[in-house]
């Protein structure tokens, strides 16, 4: 029998999502660690994407395989076990055929910054201290992205890809000068290795005036090559949505959504 378990979690202590042989505390090692004394035996868990160190999750799916039905409620139990930056929202039983991380349609991410200091929005905002920035031209570079199809250029390790095409359906930029915060939010089939905070930093090089917007494109288009590049900080940065042809996942606990409060 197979579970989605709809999730969320706050990366900020964990060293990523994926269990790693050189690397403790991550998300899946958490959670299988917890699974393991519910169900005294070993039951592996599989999530519908990688996220980096520091990253966190609003709408997170994973999935495990279980031999019969718990016989007690087991979102009860994972709440109750797991820690405090974990929390499991829904469990559906699917059908075998059915694959957290394959069949997933698309994916959104929401990247938040603030460049006031505030001690409310951190850790789920990254600062920018004293950032003096030209909006309209960053609002330029968002639209560039939303026309880029290969993202080779913002990718961590473009060698690990058969290809790094990317079907971006929506990309677009909040910002409240009020509040001092501004919002990036991305959605699309896929994403490559670290492609969503390259996308926030060489937005925001646009918006500081470090960067032309003639040159990121060039940059994007692989006309012009970076000698080192570079990543927004984590925290800042949620996935945020997952979709399913099958499916549909109760937004009402995406943190998400109270963070976009002003900037939408």
């Amino acid at each position: 029998m197979r579970y989605f378990i709809h999730l969320g979690f706050d990366g900020s202590d964990y060293s990523g999502w994926q269990r790693q042989n050189n690397t403790l505390n991550t998300v899946q090692e958490v959670i299988e660690q917890t699974l393991l004394q519910i169900f005294k035996k070993t039951v592996s868990v599989y999530g519908c994407g990688r996220t980096d160190a520091g990253v966190h999750a609003s709408q997170y799916v994973i999935q495990i395989n279980l031999e019969e039905a718990p016989t007690f409620d087991l979102k009860f139990r994972l709440n109750k076990n797991l820690p405090n930056s974990i929390a499991v929202f829904e469990i559906f039983e699917v059908t075998v055929k059915q694959h957290c991380r394959y069949h997933a349609v698309s994916r959104s991410y929401d990247y938040f910054l603030h460049w006031n200091k505030n001690p409310i929005l951190y850790p789920n905002s990254a600062f920018y201290e004293d950032y003096s920035l030209d909006f309209e031209a960053m609002k330029k570079a968002t639209a560039i992205i939303s026309d880029t199809k290969d993202f080779k250029a913002f990718c961590k390790q473009p060698h690990l890809y058969d290809n790094t095409l990317c079907e971006v359906t929506n990309c677009q930029l909040f910002i409240n000068e009020a509040q001092g915060r501004m919002r990036f939010s991305i959605t699309s089939n896929r994403f490559l290795r670290g492609m969503v905070r390259i996308c926030v930093y060489y937005v925001l090089e646009v918006g500081r005036g470090k960067l032309t917007l003639e040159a990121f494109k060039q940059i994007l288009n692989q006309e012009k090559k970076l000698k080192v590049t570079y990543t927004a900080h984590p925290n800042g940065l949620f996935l945020s949505k997952v979709e399913y042809p099958f499916l549909t996942l109760d937004a009402s606990y995406n943190l998400v959504k109270l963070l976009s409060v002003g900037l939408e």
